[in-house]
């Protein structure tokens, strides 16, 4: 079985789409949304939880769905899950370093910043980094 081109934990490329709808926002409320969307995910770590979606955000900041995901694609040049992902993984690499979580499981670790099981964790973590966590966390402690 040849397997130099498949890709480990079932990683999908992700094209994007270009909707006519994403040229009508205009630019002044897309950079308003974007320090919004950046104030409830980041700042309020909404990302830390699993069952929030793209849909109780555009809830939380009275926009719509399609909106939302509009301006997250334009201004982050991502689809939500991604953004949220990028996040998660940012908090698992500072968690996989520091000290203070070396007794901590690879499934505390994902769990612990949002993801809901295991091969989502690692999946997400080898998309963005390129490595499993376990092998990311040994060669950095």
């Amino acid at each position: 079985m040849d397997t130099t081109n498949s890709k480990p934990y079932k990683i999908k490329d992700t094209s994007t789409k270009d909707a006519a709808y994403r040229k009508l926002i205009k630019p002044e409320l897309a950079d308003e949304l974007y320090d919004r969307i950046l104030s409830v995910i980041v700042a309020e770590k909404k990302y830390r939880d699993p069952e929030y979606s793209a849909q109780q955000l555009a809830k939380d900041l009275n926009t719509n769905p399609r909106y939302l995901s509009a301006v997250i694609n334009s201004r982050f040049g991502q689809n939500y899950s991604c953004l949220v992902n990028e996040f998660r993984i940012r908090d698992a690499q500072h968690m996989l370093t520091d000290k203070r979580y070396r007794d901590m499981t690879m499934e505390e670790i994902g769990a612990a910043v949002g993801f809901s099981n295991r091969q989502s964790f690692y999946a997400a973590f080898f998309k963005f980094k390129g490595i499993a966590p376990h092998k990311f966390r040994s060669l950095h402690s």
